[in-house]
């Protein structure tokens, strides 16, 4: 009998133990996987303040930028809270917050585990910046250069290599150059004759030259963004149906964002195929916001066609300030303000990198 029932409870600690091995397969599965650092580059959507140190008004360091941060600090983040850059390091143990190159505080630690060099207001043309004064892209591979040669001080030439190798590099840019270049001022439509086509593939051209230096330099995982549905942004609402109050979507911007982020889907593999060891992925901006439009009650939103500061259909950077009204709940508004998504729209979009972008670059 007694045998029989350590027999018994061999049989039951060996399921257990099976069990428990399986549990924790799963659950080791399941975890995010883990990048040494994470770089960010590109404008206003993952700009997490650099623009603070350089002379433009397109600031956002100020109250109520910020608000969701503890004590409502405003750290340059043109939003009311975190952006994707945020979450997806968050996510991935990386750190909680990327912070800017700029920052003269920015500690050894921090420049190890990745920075941003993104500037709000900046594009794939030179010509986006030339108003503004802020950071242009090939500033940005500047300050790339800079990191790198900080980054061999800190940890040696072997270990920055692999840092850099290994890291994840997300690029978000293009939609200025449109607002910027050919919508609202439009520069390159008007003074340089470029059809819509042409001006795409001119970009195109532009950030295929952007990942091959970055390739150059180390880089070898990329996450690229395409472009959201640009007719959707308030501003440009406004913008097209000026003091009218039955507002909408302007089709035909929506439909040149559809054509550029189909050529960039294209090029993508064709760009991956001539640089040795790289991994480009397709991030898919536009389908996600659009069903964020088409759906609002399904993200908690109530509020679409306008952001939470002031009136909601113009202002932003300086016009969004201490003296202007908020809406009362913003997890319930697509915009923070006029042009830039709330905290609550980000998230499903990090979750979606996540789940959708992440496995394929690790």
């Amino acid at each position: 009998m007694h045998n029989t029932n350590l027999t018994m409870a061999r049989i039951l600690l060996s399921i257990l133990l099976m069990h428990l091995s399986g549990t924790l397969i799963m659950c080791h599965a399941a975890d995010p996987p883990k990048f040494p650092a994470i770089l960010v580059f590109g404008d206003s959507t993952v700009d997490s303040g650099n623009n603070n140190y350089i002379t433009t008004v397109l600031k956002s360091n100020h109250y109520p930028y910020g608000v969701e941060f503890i004590n409502g600090t405003a750290t340059g983040r043109f939003s009311d809270g975190r952006l994707v850059p945020d979450m997806l390091a968050s996510s991935l143990g990386i750190k909680q917050q990327v912070p800017p190159f700029l920052d003269p505080s920015l500690s050894d630690n921090e420049i190890v585990t990745g920075v941003c060099f993104a500037s709000a207001g900046s594009g794939l043309d030179d010509l986006t910046t030339k108003v503004s004064g802020v950071i242009p892209v090939s500033r940005q591979l500047e300050m790339f250069r800079q990191y790198i040669s900080r980054l061999k001080g800190i940890v040696g030439e072997q270990e920055a290599s692999k840092i850099i190798n290994n890291g994840l590099i997300l690029m978000s840019v293009g939609t200025n150059d449109f607002l910027f270049n050919f919508y609202d001022i439009p520069t390159r439509r008007s003074v340089f004759n470029y059809s819509i086509s042409g001006y795409q593939d001119f970009l195109l051209q532009s950030l295929q030259g952007m990942i091959k230096e970055i390739h150059q330099l180390g880089g070898r995982k990329f996450g690229i963004a395409g472009l959201a549905p640009i007719g959707c942004i308030p501003l440009q609402i406004s913008a097209k149906f000026k003091g009218q109050s039955n507002r909408s979507c302007v089709d035909d911007q929506n439909s040149d964002a559809v054509v550029y982020n189909s050529k960039l889907q294209k090029v993508l593999p064709e760009i991956q195929a001539s640089l040795p060891g790289s991994k480009l992925a397709y991030i898919n901006l536009h389908d996600p916001a659009v069903d964020m439009f088409n759906n609002p009650q399904k993200y908690g939103f109530v509020e679409i066609m306008k952001g939470c500061c002031g009136t909601g259909l113009i202002e932003m950077g300086p016009l969004c300030n201490k003296w202007t009204s908020q809406c009362k709940d913003r997890s319930k508004y697509l915009f923070w303000d006029a042009v830039h998504p709330s905290e609550a729209a980000y998230r499903p979009i990090a979750k979606i990198i996540l789940d959708t972008v992440i496995p394929q670059l690790y």
